[in-house]
């Protein structure tokens, strides 16, 4: 006796049409170009997972970039819950950036040794993408923008970055709008330079933290930011942590100072004065 098949729901019946000049799964994610972007430019095995490993983490840096400009936009328009929203993603896609470290630590110092010299000087210190996130989160440094130089789209998005006013300025401003005496020095500063802390500032922030009640959506942007910052300092570490397994103190293949240079950033606050009134609380 046979055994009867039972009837195809009507999803399945619809899995088998014909998708000829309908929008596939992989025509929507433009997979064929995504998967054809790993090109080994030697034969050695793990040089794949190195290129698959840095193309995940400047597709996460690219949704950074994308909810750092949303988050900005929100504060400067005086709506917070939508940059809260921002934030949180941002942390979770942090996450993953951490992780990302975890898999690149899979590869030997000989694993990697045995295709690091066919790189000449390409360096995840050229990643336009990392140096935007940076830049919107507020670590300006014009001498950043000069290697894009060659990338006239790439430099043009930096050079605008660079001169518009961080995530923190517009946090600082939004204060100034809300009544705090922000000092006009520090609304009026050069935005192409780092934000340098104010005690004037610090003091603001402390009389929100010491009245959440009165300020709370004021007191959560500021733990949103600092939320970010944690999560920001410990990729950096782990980056750091990672480079220093796989080549030591070698210098980097865009000429920094590798290891030397990681660690001088962790010593960098975005937002210096949401650190520092911790101590005084």
């Amino acid at each position: 006796m046979t055994e009867r098949k039972p009837p195809e729901t009507r999803v399945e019946q619809d899995m088998h049409v014909d998708l000829a000049g309908k929008l596939s799964y992989g025509a929507y994610l433009q997979l064929d170009r995504l998967l054809s972007a790993q090109r080994p430019v030697t034969q050695e095995h793990d040089e794949v997972a190195f290129i698959i490993i840095h193309h995940v983490q400047e597709l996460w840096l690219k949704l950074i970039a994308h909810e750092l400009e949303a988050a900005t936009q929100s504060i400067r328009r005086d709506d917070l819950p939508p940059a809260f929203k921002s934030f949180a993603r941002v942390t979770r896609i942090q996450e993953q950036l951490i992780r990302a470290w975890d898999v690149l630590s899979t590869m030997t110092p000989a694993d990697y040794l045995a295709f690091r010299s066919a790189l000449g000087p390409a360096s995840g210190f050229q990643s336009f993408q990392y140096r935007l996130v940076e830049f919107r989160l507020g670590a300006k440094d014009a001498k950043m923008v000069l290697p894009h130089r060659h990338h006239a789209e790439h430099h043009d998005i930096l050079s605008k970055a660079l001169a518009a006013p961080s995530l923190y300025d517009e946090a600082l401003r939004l204060l100034a709008r809300r009544g705090f005496a922000v000092p006009q020095a520090v609304l009026d500063r050069d935005v192409t330079h780092p934000h340098v802390s104010d005690p004037a500032v610090r003091d603001i922030w402390l009389s929100i933290y010491r009245d959440p009640d009165k300020h709370f959506d004021l007191y959560e942007l500021a733990e949103e930011l600092v939320d970010m910052e944690d999560w920001f300092q410990q990729w950096r570490f782990r980056h750091m942590k990672t480079v220093e397994r796989i080549i030591g103190f070698k210098r980097g293949t865009g000429g920094s100072s590798g290891v030397g240079f990681l660690k001088t950033a962790l010593e960098r606050s975005f937002f210096p004065e949401l650190w520092e009134l911790r101590t005084l609380l």
